[in-house]
């Protein structure tokens, strides 16, 4: 492999790693805010009880999310030196606002979100928990700044082979940012939508911790469900405002060499040098319908008519839109059924319903990350389209270093994505029957319980002054 190829791996290994932990966190900082809310209302123990174990989930991969990121910030520096230098002068202040306005406010509060709760008032638990919320929703709007300039560049000039800021406003707000940044808010709030309802329809099927799990996945699944013709919309008109701009990216989605297909290309397997698809199946005339033409007379177009040198990889293009279009419509599906089984009061036993929103939990994960890959993959060969090759932009690095970096974060990577894995199975065996405030003891009570293992049975002893009181506890 060129050094041009290792170093596009290595980064690429490092966004996907980082971008599974923001497709988690950053809807479930929105998912406690709102249980915390409802605690501090209501004053009803079980959504202290969500809230308390949503923390934890929450704690560890925003943790590991952090990580990740400060990886991706070096790797631009160092693998991608040139990119760094010709783009500092926009790039390197919207990063630094990202730092200012987004880092500062959550590690500013994080602090008392994870360890406030009995030590401060819940008024202050409550706007701590807002401002982490708010913190990663500002994050994620200036990477989509950044990474939208880079899509659609607008509002500079280049000076001496530097890329220098005319109008920051038109930087800022690029042709597909306006749009790409409401449809990321969106699809995280959705994937930790199915990240909590998947975790909670777990609870169900074991029959543990029903209060607690029909609450979780109630809001879970009533958020989808209000959201997923909102994201559809929404992801329509990214469509329409940035491939424009990329009619090589959208060549490639659609999966054909040649014109005057009118049908959609379900599955094919590329064959990027010889410019034809190995296999392919078609759905007839739902290609021209998409583009809003039912008479099945328009035909998709070709990737053809890109010349060979600013062709994007079909196969990963292709591929990842189909990933994303796919899990899109299972979710809008177990949405739309969760809908019609709340209407018929049947959500909370139907069992095969359960069954199935288990392993629907990583499903919105898996869409972001198939977005992410059409959006990147489908700039190519750009890093800023139209603009700087991405061949012109990486470091003149020994190949060796870098093949031993891309197997060593990759290693590292597979270790910590396994470890957070190992931590929300351990989690959920454990469950939210330990986060009932209803069976603990109150803050200024001594301490006297008894140690026991993860997942085992133990007799917990709470000395009160009255006498002695048994709880068990599992």
């Amino acid at each position: 492999m060129s050094l041009l190829d290792l170093s596009r791996w290595q980064f690429a290994i490092t966004v996907m790693f980082h971008m599974t932990f923001p497709s988690i966190t950053v809807g479930l900082a929105i998912f406690l805010s709102v249980v915390y809310g409802l605690y501090w209302r209501t004053g009803r123990p079980v959504y202290l009880q969500m809230f308390r174990f949503w923390r934890r989930i929450f704690a560890v991969g925003f943790a590991i999310g952090v990580v990740a990121g400060a990886v991706i910030t070096f790797q631009m520096g160092l693998n991608w030196g040139v990119y760094g230098a010709k783009t500092g002068p926009i790039i390197g202040p919207i990063i630094g606002m990202e730092v200012v306005t987004a880092f500062f406010v959550e590690a500013g509060f994080i602090g008392v979100l994870l360890y406030g709760e009995g030590r401060v008032r819940k008024g202050t638990m409550f706007l701590s928990t807002v401002m982490v919320s708010l913190g990663t929703i500002l994050s994620s709007t200036w990477i989509i700044a950044a990474n939208s300039w880079m899509q659609t560049p607008a509002g500079f000039k280049v000076v001496h082979g530097r890329f220098e800021p005319t109008d920051w406003m038109r930087v800022i707000f690029n042709p597909s940012f306006v749009w790409r940044w409401p449809h990321m808010v969106v699809a995280v709030l959705i994937s930790a939508g199915f990240f909590v309802a998947g975790i909670s329809a777990y609870y169900l099927v074991k029959g543990r911790a029903k209060g607690f799990a029909r609450r979780s996945m109630s809001i879970a699944l009533g958020i989808a469900a209000l959201l997923m013709p909102v994201q559809l919309y929404l992801g329509d008109n990214v469509a329409g405002h940035e491939l424009p701009y990329q009619l090589s990216k959208l060549e490639a989605m659609e999966g054909n060499w040649d014109n005057g297909n009118t049908g959609f290309v379900l599955f094919a397997v590329p064959d990027q040098q010889a410019a034809r698809n190995i296999a392919q199946l078609d759905i007839p005339c739902l290609g021209s319908a998409n583009a809003k033409d039912l008479t099945c007379k328009t035909a998709t177009p070709g990737l053809k008519l890109t010349p060979a040198a600013d062709r994007p990889d079909m196969a990963a293009t292709f591929w990842g839109f189909r990933v994303m279009w796919l899990a899109a419509l299972l979710m809008f599906g177990t949405a739309f059924a969760a809908t019609i089984l709340r209407m018929r009061n049947r959500l909370w036993t139907a069992r095969r319903f359960h069954h199935f929103v288990l392993w629907t939990t990583p499903v919105g994960i898996l869409a972001i990350l198939g977005g992410w890959v059409l959006a990147e993959a489908g700039r190519q060969p750009w890093i800023v389209f139209g603009q700087l090759r991405t061949s012109d932009a990486v470091s003149k690095l020994a190949p060796g270093e870098v093949l031993f970096s891309v197997i060593g974060f990759s290693v590292l990577y597979l270790v910590m994505l396994v470890a957070y894995i190992a931590y929300i199975l351990r989690t959920m065996r454990i469950g939210p029957e330990r986060d009932d405030a209803r069976h603990q003891p109150p803050p200024d009570a001594p301490d006297t319980t008894a140690s026991a293992l993860p997942g085992s049975s133990a007799v917990h002893r709470l000395t009160e002054p009255t006498g002695t009181a048994e709880v068990a506890a599992r």
